[in-house]
């Protein structure tokens, strides 16, 4: 089916798309150029962080670790990359999964009390002059750590208990929770000793932590309240401050969730989407606000703003043109997703001064995306802008950028999604359109007989 909507490589210049952004009544700004010394490549003293520049890789899933967890050579070219990106910021770098159980794949790489070795290793390949984090992780509902799903959930939810065959039994009790808050502080600890300058406690994408804060149903400690679907969050902080003194920690949070699209008209409320307005389709900042205010209260100053879930909404998180084998076709032009994630972030920052704010969501943008992150800082929406998937193809973004280069067009991620189709279907992660080193790779070949597949009429 045709879209309604113009791809973005086929704007001719930032005129076109504040054009474009104009039809769909977008309030979402756009520079004519990019400065080599402009607002990106200020240096940033915020909170008692100094970053080089204003640009930040972002986490992403790996799914080339062993099967027991560890780096592989194909993983550590994606950090060497990172390294050499130019970014004054990685924010995680990879997903890293506290708890063999709660790793969303296989071959996810996994923390444990042995893992300093292998952590500093990654470490060692990114810049002296970068301030790097460590990404902590438990899956939850989306853990199939040996390739099959085995759910671990914060609470039932009737509509993505089904797609996973979630049931009673496996939502974790108090007692299991308590040992999940050692997990973290253990592998905080091991991050620290490993070189580390901080640690995300991971609350975003529909993993556990993020479910913990959407289910007020809850019973016990955990559940209900504010302050009881937040007491991870406080006793994991609370435990790296006595064990890992010194160590700095973020969160990457989903702002704002949403009712899986297919699922909207159901005429029922939703109370399953943290930061959403009880319809599954609209946003409600009132306790994504308190949750900034309890991180300013626990003395955390990182947070990337990130919203929804690739398994359910993967339209309100990461933008595209082209869906993943398992998506579905955007709703509507994903620029109108973009602006509302950048308005979303510009609304917390103005909000709590106090913390150092890492936007996302920007490389469905392409060529723009420095065009619009350059605006964005300048216009103190946020602190950083950050990208993912971008990193996969075009590693040297942020230093071309820095450098007053155009990126090369060649190397633009274009949103063909194939980063998530090969993982979600046993593959590696990474650029195979247009990373030369995954198009030679025999997986490749097989990719494309799973997107043909997929296209077939059933």
């Amino acid at each position: 089916m045709a879209r309604s909507f113009p791809q973005i490589r086929r704007l001719d210049g930032p005129g076109a798309l504040r054009a474009r952004l104009a039809e769909l009544d977008c309030d979402l700004p756009v520079d004519d150029r990019v400065l080599p010394a402009g607002p990106l490549a200020e240096p940033l003293d915020h909170g008692g962080w100094q970053l080089a520049n204003r640009l930040a890789v972002l986490p992403m899933e790996g799914w080339d670790a062993t099967t027991d967890g560890r780096p592989t050579e194909l993983l550590r070219r994606r950090w060497t990359r990172f390294g050499a990106s130019g970014a004054g910021l990685v924010w995680g770098g990879e997903a890293v999964a506290v708890d063999p159980a709660g790793r969303a794949n296989p071959h996810q790489l996994c923390i444990g009390a042995t893992s300093e070795a292998d952590l500093a290793g990654l470490r060692a390949l990114l810049g002296d002059d970068q301030v790097v984090g460590l990404q902590l992780t438990d899956s939850g509902r989306w853990s199939r750590p040996e390739g099959v799903p085995t759910p671990r959930t914060a609470g039932r939810h009737p509509l993505l208990d089904g797609r996973v065959g979630a049931g009673a039994d496996d939502v974790l009790s108090d007692t299991q929770l308590d040992d999940l808050v050692g997990a973290f502080v253990g592998a905080a600890t091991v991050a620290r000793q490993s070189g580390f300058d901080f640690v995300d406690v991971k609350h975003c994408h529909g993993y556990l932590l993020h479910e913990l804060l959407a289910m007020p149903d809850r019973p016990g400690p955990y559940g209900g309240s504010f302050e009881g679907r937040t007491r991870f969050l406080r006793r994991v902080v609370e435990g790296i401050r006595r064990d890992a003194p010194g160590l700095g920690i973020g969160v990457r949070l989903s702002v704002f969730d949403l009712a899986p699209p297919d699922q909207l008209d159901r005429g029922e409320a939703y109370p399953y989407a943290f930061g959403g307005d009880g319809t599954g389709a609209g946003i409600d900042l009132t306790e994504p606000h308190r949750f900034c205010e309890l991180l300013i209260d626990l003395g955390v100053q990182l947070l990337c703003v990130t919203a929804g879930s690739p398994y359910y909404v993967p339209h309100a998180q990461r933008p595209a043109y082209f869906p993943p084998s398992d998506g579905y076709p955007p709703p509507h032009d994903p620029l109108l997703d973009v602006t509302r994630l950048q308005q979303v972030a510009r609304d917390l920052t103005r909000a709590h001064p106090q913390l150092l704010v890492v936007g996302s969501g920007l490389t469905y943008l392409q060529e723009y995306f420095g065009h619009v992150a350059q605006a964005l800082v300048d216009r103190g929406w946020m602190h950083v802008a950050g990208y993912g998937r971008m990193a996969l193809s075009l590693p040297s973004l942020a230093a071309d950028l820095l450098a007053g280069e155009e990126p090369a067009r060649g190397s633009i991620c274009r949103t063909f999604s194939d980063c998530t189709t090969a993982p979600r279907h046993g593959l590696v992660s990474g650029c195979f359109p247009l990373d030369a080193h995954y198009r030679a790779m025999p997986e490749r070949l097989e990719l494309g007989r799973i997107k043909r597949a997929a296209k077939e009429p059933r």
